[in-house]
């Protein structure tokens, strides 16, 4: 997952809003979101390399996703699957911060990530090239391959078209999708520079990335209202992002014994 936008208490009708574009190599497997066979609370795309996720809820309403830290000079290659903190979250019972406390003892471990976790509303935020965890206020927040909320442009316009949608009575999830299929590169003197070249940083500053070899795999839209209904929309574009593969699945959350405790 490269990109990710969340509202958090933004809406009258939504306590929680995630649009997100996950990016990668091609030729790395993966499953379609569905609920998984041996964990039936979690909904989430699998990569079957490594077995983790980039993006999931649960029927309790646990959420989490992860994006890489891009900084190419610091890659290990025997590094840990950073997909798994994403699964691990989901599939367990710690509470978010408890679990980004966890998670940073052994952080030194991965290559760069930014990993975000939340139960329904209350999200939080860690990455291994910052300090402390986040609490992810009343508003929008964006990630890519940098820290939350770094205005990298298309993190920027991303928000600003969230912002946007968020004025409207009710929230359409192609409208949202309609702005994660943006093409559009941004201006040379307003790219990072983050050590992959400049032809490498205009090939990756769309908010949806087309290339040879790498690019735009899926966009996610998530919806979590006010009565506790999440609904659950993704695309996947084996063919190109003329024809995505769709999948949608909506239910209510269901109480997790944790919080009564």
């Amino acid at each position: 997952m490269c990109l990710i936008f969340v509202a958090v208490d933004a809406h009258p009708e939504y306590r929680i809003v995630i649009a997100a574009n996950r990016d990668e190599f091609y030729d790395r497997p993966s499953a379609p979101a569905s609920f998984w066979p041996d964990a039936p609370q979690l909904l989430a795309g699998k990569d079957l390399r490594s077995g983790g996720t980039w993006l999931g809820v649960t029927r309790t309403g646990r959420m989490a996703a992860v994006t890489n830290y891009r900084d190419p000079e610091s890659i290990r290659a025997e590094a840990p699957s950073r997909g798994k903190l994403v699964a691990d979250f989901l599939l367990g019972r710690d509470r978010p911060v408890p679990y980004l406390k966890e998670i940073s003892a052994k952080a030194h471990r991965y290559n760069g990530f930014n990993l975000l976790v939340g139960q329904n509303e209350n999200f939080y935020y860690y990455s291994n090239r910052a300090r402390g965890i986040r609490a992810l206020g009343t508003g929008i927040h964006g990630l890519s391959n940098h820290l939350l909320d770094t205005p990298w442009p298309k993190v920027e316009k991303g928000k600003q078209a969230l912002r946007a949608l968020l004025t409207g009575e009710s929230i359409c999830p192609e409208d949202l999708f309609h702005f994660l299929l943006d093409r559009t590169a941004a201006p040379d003197e307003l790219l990072p520079d983050t050590g992959v070249g400049l032809e490498m940083e205009r090939m990756l500053s769309p908010v949806f990335i087309c290339s040879p070899g790498y690019g735009t795999r899926s966009s996610t839209v998530i919806l979590l209202d006010r009565t506790g209904k999440v609904t659950f929309v993704e695309k996947s574009f084996p063919d190109g992002p003329e024809v995505p593969s769709v999948v949608e699945y909506s239910f209510m959350l269901e109480t997790d014994p944790l919080l009564e405790i």
